[in-house]
C-alpha cells in the first residue's frame, strides 16, 4: 500500500504548476471616435519569435480588459481586433510585474469597397458570446496534415493517446463539418481524414442536444462541440484517398473515402475491405488501418452504425474480416429552409474466436474451479439508414425529424467443452454445447420535435414524439450433452431447436412551455406520456427419430412473456442563464402502471404494480474566468425489474442453471452525483482538470444463486439494502515551445471505491473494492523532423470481502509505451510503437506478460499523392491476450484468438481538386 501512496504523492508535487506567482495586466478599449466603450473585441498576447498566442481574453461592457499569467522575459505583441476596426498592435519586451495598457483607442476602417476582399490580418483567436473559433491559417502544420494535427497545434486542445480530444478540459463528444455531421457525429473519420488546409475556422461550442439548439436554451451537458468550417475557396472541389495493401499470412487491407463538395451540398462515400480488425477509417497517417496500432479503431454495431475508441469485432477478441460500404449527403434546400443530412451503411464482419477459460467459482464455504475451451464463428450482415431534416415552417416555427432503420442477419456458431471440479478435484459436471443460430433484428427509430417562439423574447413551446420498434426473431439448433457426477440428477441431453419471436415498442409523447420570468431566469413545465411494452415467445422441438426432424413440441422449454409499462411524468424547471452561471433543476412526479405476464404450461401468471415515485434532476455550471469552470450534476432515478426477474416460472434454458422470477421485487433507487473543476492557463500551457463522483443505489437487484452438489446453479433475484460507488481523480498537462521545439508532460491519477452485497447459496456477502489508475505520459518534438512520447500506466486492484471464503483479492498491471515519428529525410515518415504490458496472478498456462511493437515506414512521391508504405505488425511476435477479471463471485483467467505478426506493404493515391479564387478585371474575387 504504501508504494500506491508514494506514486499518488509523485504525482501530486510533480504537478504544482498551478501555484506560481502571476502578473496583472488590464487596459481599457474605447472607439477613438466616439470614445465610447468597444465591447467583445478579442485582445490577445502574441510571441514575437513564432507567433504563438500567450494569452487571449475579450473586452468587458466597459472595454476593460484583464490578464493574469506567469511573468513573461520575451518579447510580445499586444494585438486587439473588433470588426470594423484596424488592428490595434503594440510591442512589448517584457512583462516582469503588474502592468496597465490605459486607454487604447481603436480606429474604424475608413476604406470598405462592396465585393472587394482586403488582405487584413485575422486574430489567431475570436471569443464570442457562446463560441472559441480559432483562425487555422495562423496555426502552422506539416505539408499533407489531417484536421487531428492541425487540432494539436490549437491551445487548449489535447489529444490523448486513446484519440479522446478535450478543449480547455471539457471532453469533444461531437465534431461536425460546415455544421453538420461526417458519418456520424463522433467525427473521427473528419478529423483524420480532411487535409487541414481546406479548413477555415474550428469553432467549439458547448454541446447542445438538437431541442436546446433550436428552443435556444443552455447546453446542460459539460460536453464540447467542435464545428469545422471549410474554407471558401475549398468549398467546391473533391478530395479522397484510397489504400490498398497485401501482406504475409494473406493479410489484406484495402479502403476508399472519396468526398465533394459544392457551396453547400456535400456528398462522401467510403468503403473497405480487410483481416485485419478494423473497418478501415481510421486513416492514421503512420500505421493507417493497424490494429494495435496507435490508432482507435473503428467498429460497426449489428444494426450497421459506427463506434470509436479502440473497440473491435467480436467483443475485441478474435480475428475478423470486413467489408463495408456507406454514403452521406447534406445540403441545404428552398433557400435554406430545409436543412437534411442523411447517410447509409451496408457492412458485413466475420469473426472466428477461440477462447479458454479458467475460472476459480468463490462460494461462501468453499470453491470450485471450472475449465472451458470454445469456438466461435460470427458472420454479421448489416444496413443502416439515418436521416435528418430540419424545416424552418416559417420565422418562429421549427420541426426537426430524425428517422433511422437498421436490419441485421447474424449467423453465429458456438461449440464448446467445459468441466467442474470441486476443492478435491472431484468432478461435479461436464458439458458439450453445439450451437447454431441464425437472427434477424430490424429496428426503427424517430424523433419529431416541433418547437413555436411565441411573442415574447424566450417564451416558447415545444410538442415532440418519440418511437422505437424493434423485432427480432432467431432460430437456435443445439446439441448439448450436460452430465452430472455427484447428486445422482438425471444426465441432460438436447438435441433441439428453439424459434424466438421477440417484439418491442417504445412511445413517447411530450409537451413543454417555456416562459421568462427574468432576463437570465425562465420556469419550464412539461408533460409526458410513455407506453412500453415488450412480448417475447419461445417455443421449443425436440429431434423425433421416426420422422428425422424437429416435430416434438417440448413444452417445459417454451414460454411467452408479455411486460407493459406506462408512465405519466410532470415537471417544472428552474432554469437560470447568466453569463457566468447556468443551470437547471426539474422537479417532478412519475405515476407507473406496470404490468407482467407469463403463459408457462397452460398455467397464466400475472404481476401488477403501481408506483409513484419524484422525478429530480439538475446541473449547474459555473464559468470562473475564459478557461476555469466548476461542473455538477445530480438526479435521482427509479430502475424497474425486467419481467424475467420478477415473473415466477422456471427458465430451464440453459441446463447448468435454472432461473425462477420473485415477484416481490422493489425497484431499485438510484442517487447520483457528480462534479468536476476544470483550468487551462494559456499563459503557462498548463492544463488542470479533476472530477468527483459516486451513487448509491437501494433495493439494488442481485442475482441470488444456490449450487447443488453437482455445481448445478439455481438462481433467483432479491433486493439488497443497498450498494455504491465513489470515483475521484485528476489529470494535469504542460507544454514548452520553443521556435520548432515543443515538449508536453503531464499525468494523472482514478480512484475508484465500489461497495456490492450479493447472495450465493442464501448467504448474504460484503465486498469492497478499490482501484488505483496512475498514469504520466511525455512527448519532445522538432517540427516536421520527430516526435518522441513515452507513457505509463499502471492499475491496481484489491477488493475485500466479508462473510466469505477469502478475505482478499488483488492483482496490478504495468503498460509502458514509446511512440516515435521521424519525418526526416523529406517524402519518408518512420513511425515506430514499443509497448510492454505486465499483469500480474495470471493463473499458469496463461503468460503474464508481452511486448507489442510495431513499425511503419513510408514515402511520399509523385507531388504527394502517392505513399508507400511497408508496415510490420507484433515485430517480436508476441501479442496475446490473456486477461484476469475478478469479481465477488469468481476470479476468471481468459484467453482468445488475437491478430499475430505480419507484414503489410501498401499504396495510397490522393485525389485534391478544389475551385480556385479569381479576379476579374476591376480587383473584385469570386469562385472559378
Amino acid at each position: 500500500m504504501r508504494f500506491h501512496f508514494n506514486i499518488v504523492l509523485f504525482l501530486l508535487v510533480s504537478f504544482q504548476v498551478f501555484s506560481q506567482n502571476k502578473v496583472a495586466v488590464s487596459g481599457r478599449i474605447i472607439d477613438k471616435t466616439t470614445k465610447l466603450p468597444v465591447e467583445s473585441a478579442t485582445v490577445f498576447f502574441q510571441k514575437i519569435s513564432d507567433s504563438t498566442v500567450v494569452d487571449y481574453s475579450i473586452s468587458s461592457k466597459n472595454g476593460d480588459f484583464r490578464f493574469e499569467f506567469k511573468p513573461i522575459d520575451y518579447s510580445v505583441a499586444l494585438k486587439i481586433s473588433f470588426f470594423g476596426y484596424n488592428t490595434y498592435h503594440k510591442t512589448v519586451e517584457a512583462i516582469a510585474s503588474d502592468y496597465n495598457f490605459g486607454v487604447i483607442e481603436l480606429e474604424e476602417k475608413t476604406t470598405v469597397l462592396e465585393g472587394l476582399q482586403l488582405n487584413v490580418e485575422a486574430p489567431p483567436i475570436v471569443v464570442k458570446t457562446d463560441t472559441l473559433e480559432f483562425n487555422a491559417s495562423s496555426f502552422k502544420v506539416r505539408p499533407n496534415a489531417n484536421v487531428e494535427a492541425l487540432l494539436k497545434q490549437l491551445p487548449g486542445v489535447e489529444i490523448d493517446d486513446e484519440g479522446k480530444i478535450t478543449v480547455n478540459g471539457k471532453e469533444v463528444n461531437n465534431i461536425l463539418v460546415n455544421g453538420k455531421p461526417f458519418f456520424g457525429k463522433d467525427g473521427k473519420i473528419a478529423t483524420q481524414n480532411l487535409p487541414a488546409e481546406m479548413i477555415n475556422k474550428v469553432q467549439v461550442t458547448d454541446t447542445k442536444t438538437k431541442e436546446e439548439e433550436i428552443s435556444g436554451d443552455s447546453a446542460s451537458s459539460n460536453e464540447s462541440t467542435i464545428n469545422l468550417t471549410i474554407d471558401e475557396d475549398k468549398n467546391k472541389g473533391l478530395f479522397g484517398k484510397a489504400t490498398a495493401g497485401y501482406g504475409s499470412n494473406n493479410r489484406y487491407e484495402s479502403s476508399l473515402l472519396f468526398n465533394y463538395f459544392k457551396d453547400t451540398q456535400k456528398i462522401s462515400v467510403l468503403g473497405s475491405s480487410n483481416n485485419i480488425n478494423s473497418v478501415g477509417f481510421s486513416m492514421d497517417e503512420i500505421f493507417d488501418n493497424m490494429g494495435g496500432g496507435r490508432n482507435s479503431s473503428i467498429w460497426v454495431n449489428d444494426n450497421g452504425s459506427f463506434g470509436i475508441n479502440g473497440m473491435q469485432f467480436g467483443g475485441n477478441t478474435g480475428i475478423t474480416k470486413s467489408n463495408m460500404i456507406g454514403i452521406n449527403f447534406a445540403d441545404e434546400w428552398f433557400a435554406k429552409k430545409v436543412d437534411p443530412n442523411g447517410s447509409y451503411y451496408f457492412s458485413n464482419a466475420v469473426t472466428d474466436n477461440k477462447n479458454t477459460t479458467k475460472r476459480t467459482n468463490l462460494l461462501p464455504t468453499g470453491s470450485t474451479y471450472t475449465a472451458s475451451e470454445a469456438v466461435t464463428k460470427n458472420d454479421v450482415n448489416a444496413h443502416n439508414v439515418s436521416l435528418d431534416f430540419e424545416v424552418k415552417i416559417d420565422s418562429t416555427t421549427t420541426m426537426y425529424i430524425s428517422p433511422n432503420l437498421s436490419k441485421s442477419n447474424v449467423k453465429n456458431l458456438y461449440k464448446s467443452n467445459s468441466f467442474t471440479l470441486d476443492e478435491n478435484n472431484a468432478l461435479l459436471n461436464e458439458n458439450t454445447y453445439d450451437n447454431y443460430t441464425e437472427s434477424e433484428n430490424v429496428r426503427f427509430k424517430n424523433n419529431l420535435y416541433i418547437n413555436k417562439k411565441l411573442t415574447k423574447k424566450g417564451r416558447w413551446a415545444s410538442l415532440s414524439f418519440r418511437n422505437e420498434n424493434n423485432k427480432n426473431t432467431s432460430n437456435l439448433n443445439t446439441q448439448n450433452t450436460t452430465n452430472f457426477y455427484q447428486s445422482g440428477s438425471a444426465n441432460d441431453v438436447r438435441n433441439q431447436i428453439t424459434n424466438d419471436d421477440d417484439d418491442a415498442t417504445n412511445y413517447t409523447l411530450e409537451i413543454n412551455y417555456n416562459e421568462p420570468v427574468l432576463d437570465s431566469l425562465s420556469l419550464g413545465f412539461s408533460a409526458s406520456y410513455q407506453w412500453k411494452k415488450s412480448e417475447e415467445i419461445k417455443n421449443t422441438f425436440d429431434f423425433n427419430t421416426v420422422n428425422n426432424n424437429y416435430t416434438d413440441f417440448n413444452d417445459i422449454l417454451s414460454n411467452t412473456i408479455f411486460s407493459s409499462t406506462k408512465t405519466f411524468n410532470s415537471t417544472i424547471k428552474i432554469q437560470l442563464k447568466k453569463k457566468k452561471i447556468r443551470g437547471r433543476i426539474s422537479l417532478g412526479t412519475d405515476i407507473l402502471k406496470f404490468d407482467n405476464k407469463a403463459n408457462y404450461l397452460g398455467a397464466i401468471t400475472q404481476v401488477k404494480k403501481d408506483y409513484m415515485f419524484p422525478a429530480i434532476n439538475g446541473y449547474l455550471s459555473w464559468t470562473l474566468a475564459k478557461s476555469k469552470s466548476i461542473y455538477t450534476y445530480y438526479s435521482y432515478n427509479v430502475n424497474l425489474p425486467t419481467a424475467r426477474q420478477l415473473l415466477p416460472f422456471q427458465d430451464l434454458a440453459n441446463p447448468l442453471n435454472t432461473i425462477i422470477g420473485n415477484q416481490s421485487l422493489k425497484p431499485e433507487e438510484r442517487y447520483r452525483l457528480y462534479m468536476n473543476f476544470n483550468n487551462y492557463d494559456y499563459a503557462t500551457r498548463s492544463g488542470f482538470y479533476a472530477y468527483f463522483g459516486g451513487d448509491v443505489t437501494a433495493n439494488q437487484i442481485v442475482s441470488s444463486t444456490v449450487y447443488d452438489n453437482d455445481f448445478k446453479a439455481s438462481t433467483t433475484y432479491e433486493n439488497v439494502n443497498k450498494a455504491s460507488q465513489v470515483y475521484t481523480g485528476f489529470t494535469v498537462n504542460k507544454s514548452h515551445k520553443k521556435e520548432k521545439r515543443t515538449i508536453k508532460y503531464g499525468g494523472g491519477i482514478y480512484i475508484d471505491y465500489n461497495f456490492d452485497q450479493g447472495l450465493t447459496n442464501n448467504t448474504l456477502y460484503e465486498a469492497k473494492g478499490y482501484s488505483i489508475n496512475p498514469r504520466v505520459n511525455f512527448s519532445w518534438a522538432i517540427e516536421d523532423v520527430i516526435t518522441i512520447a513515452p507513457s505509463y500506466r499502471y492499475t491496481f486492484n484489491s477488493t475485500d470481502f466479508s462473510n466469505y471464503i477469502i478475505e482478499n483479492s488483488n492483482n496490478f498491471r504495468h503498460i509502458f509505451k514509446i511512440e516515435t515519428t521521424s519525418y526526416w529525410p523529406k517524402n519518408v515518415v518512420l513511425g515506430n510503437d514499443f509497448g510492454y504490458t505486465y499483469n500480474s496472478n495470471i493463473s499458469g498456462g496463461f503468460q503474464k506478460d508481452f511486448y507489442l511493437w510495431n513499425i511503419s515506414l513510408g514515402y511520399n512521391f509523385f507531388k504527394d499523392q502517392l505513399l508507400a508504405k511497408v508496415k510490420v505488425y507484433d515485430v517480436l511476435d508476441q501479442n496475446v491476450s490473456a486477461r484476469r477479471t475478478i469479481s465477488p463471485t469468481a476470479i476468471t483467467d481468459a484467453e482468445n484468438t488475437v491478430l499475430q505478426q505480419y507484414v503489410m506493404f501498401s499504396l495510397t493515391y490522393k485525389l485534391e481538386k478544389f475551385g480556385a479564387k479569381k479576379k476579374n478585371d476591376n480587383g473584385i474575387i469570386f469562385m472559378d
